[in-house]
């Protein structure tokens, strides 16, 4: 039995962002089909806020370390890893675990980054592209002429489903809330336009769109946002669902928000789909099971398109991987601050 251990943030309780406490943990030895991961930078994510809240359902008992995303190098391999060697610099997705200095991984969930990223560039791209490629072209069934409207688009996810959609050539619409975001999605990246999320987006949706309809609509939020997706598709449109963001608007805790953004969210009855001809799918990322390899072929051709130059990575600012360093980033997103990602860097 190994006596190593290393340092890790970790939620011991439910709580605001302070309630992110940083231990030293044991550390295992790797299994035969394991890497022991040196972690340079671990991505921030909604979810994250939601698992530290009590929000999130699919979590292991407490204490436990939140994180889907890392970049680091491979420090030690089990005795029947022979795709990765110590050294090499890697990025990985899991289910939780990713803010701490060293994990244990599946050999299998690792995969090389271009070199021309840098570590924290290479953790911000994995959950955020890989949610949006999924999205779109797997649920959505995306294609060239399609009219696509990505709300939070000024988000980690919106700022990479925007640059798949415009790459693809699509129509590009989106909502943020902070006017720079807004200018940032259309200036920087493409979008044709990006209403203000605060405002009676749906209203000037329409009022550009007219009559034609959204043919897919990419819904981070929840509540009465969803309801306007659906109003807005048009035939055969797809209405994608992958969070509920309206469950927390603020930095406290909040159930009583939760509840309502819950209530709010509509329902859909499969007879109600029929007439309008329209579908509603959820995503879920780190659910796929068997249809997990999907993402390998993804991520090869994500980071394809950030080599040649069609794809970056938006990275707003980084935090320290340290309990005060989560905790600020955490409020930063609750905040609703960031443009692009948040990263905790070591």
């Amino acid at each position: 039995m190994s006596a190593r251990t290393t340092r890790a943030i970790l939620i011991e309780r439910h709580g605001p962002p302070d309630a992110l406490v940083e231990r030293e943990v044991p550390l295992r030895d790797p299994g035969p089909a394991e890497v022991v991961l040196e972690v340079r930078a671990a991505g921030v994510n909604f979810a994250d806020l939601l698992m530290r809240a009590g929000l999130y359902s699919t979590v292991p008992p407490r204490p436990y370390s939140p994180g889907f995303e890392v970049s680091g190098v491979v420090a030690r391999v089990g005795s029947e890893v022979e795709q990765w060697r110590e050294g090499d610099p890697v990025a990985a997705i899991m289910r939780y675990g990713g803010y701490a200095h060293d994990i244990v991984l599946p050999a299998a969930d690792l995969f090389a980054y271009p070199t021309s990223l840098t570590p924290v560039e290479a953790a911000a791209i994995p959950v955020v592209f890989l949610t949006a490629w999924v999205c779109l072209f797997e649920t959505g069934n995306a294609r060239s002429g399609d009219t696509v409207l990505i709300l939070g688009a000024g988000g980690g996810v919106g700022t990479a489903a925007v640059q798949l959609a415009v790459g693809r050539g699509m129509r590009v619409l989106g909502t943020a809330g902070a006017a720079r975001k807004r200018e940032f999605v259309t200036a920087e990246l493409g979008a044709e336009a990006c209403f203000d999320s605060r405002g009676d987006w749906e209203a000037e949706v329409r009022g550009l769109i007219g009559s034609r309809g959204i043919d897919i609509a990419l819904d981070p939020v929840g509540g009465q946002a969803t309801a306007a997706c659906r109003r807005l598709l048009a035939p055969l449109g797809r209405l994608v669902f992958y969070g509920m963001s309206e469950a927390m608007p603020g930095s406290k805790m909040a159930r009583l928000r939760a509840v309502r953004a819950w209530l709010r969210t509509p329902r859909f009855h499969p007879l109600s789909l029929v007439e309008p001809n329209i579908g509603v799918v959820g995503v879920h990322l780190l659910h796929l099971g068997p249809k997990e390899q999907i993402l390998r072929s993804a991520i090869k051709k994500i980071f394809d398109g950030v080599v040649d130059g069609e794809l970056r990575p938006v990275v707003d600012r980084t935090f320290p991987l340290d309990s005060d360093g989560a905790a600020r980033a955490h409020a930063y997103l609750h905040a609703r601050q960031n443009l692009g990602k948040v990263v905790l860097e070591r």
